[in-house]
């Protein structure tokens, strides 16, 4: 089984939100569904508006869609986009 490198991008949904509120829920999520090694950078967007971008190991045989869908299920994000996806061992 190999490992994939993905990098998703969760977009708060105001300039207000806690951006550590995201990216502990983001991180619990992750490692509950088999993730590693998360770790995370925020990326200004405009307005005082900035997104989180995860960055973890994912097992290539797993889908994305459920991690996509429970991520995105906190009242504090408004989106999810996976915006890489590269074969990192195996």
């Amino acid at each position: 089984m190999g490992l994939l490198a993905i990098k998703i991008k969760l977009m708060p949904e105001s300039p207000s939100t806690n951006l550590e509120e995201i990216k502990e829920h983001a991180k619990k999520v992750i490692e509950a569904s088999e993730g590693n090694n998360c770790s995370f950078v925020e990326e200004p967007i405009a307005f005082g508006l900035k997104a989180v971008i995860a960055t973890f190991g994912w097992p290539d045989q797993k889908s994305l869609d459920d991690l996509e869908e429970e991520i995105g299920k906190s009242d504090l994000v408004n989106s999810v986009q996976v915006i890489s996806m590269t074969k990192a061992f195996g």
